[in-house]
C-alpha cells in the first residue's frame, strides 16, 4: 500500500495532535504517516509531533523526519 491507495479500513481521520493525547476533528479509521505515507489505524497510533502536527508509523520514521529538519 502506498499513500495514493485507499486504506481498506475506512476513511482518513483529521486529528489535532496534543501533548500525550489527540483530538479527532473529523472521524475516520486512520491517519497517514508524514514520512512513509503508510496508513496508521487510530488505535495503533503511537508517534506524532505536536509542533509539526504530523503522525509517524514508527520510531524510525520519527528519526528520519528529525534528520530532515536538522538539515
Amino acid at each position: 500500500m502506498n499513500k495514493h491507495e485507499p486504506f481498506s479500513g475506512g476513511t482518513e481521520a483529521q486529528v489535532r495532535y496534543l501533548d500525550g493525547d489527540l483530538r479527532v476533528l473529523k472521524p475516520g479509521a486512520f491517519v497517514r504517516c508524514a514520512v512513509t505515507g503508510q496508513a496508521i489505524p487510530l488505535d495503533e497510533l503511537r508517534y506524532w509531533s505536536v509542533d509539526l502536527q504530523e503522525a509517524y508509523s514508527s520510531p524510525e520514521a520519527v528519526l528520519q523526519r528529525l534528520g530532515e529538519r536538522r538539515g
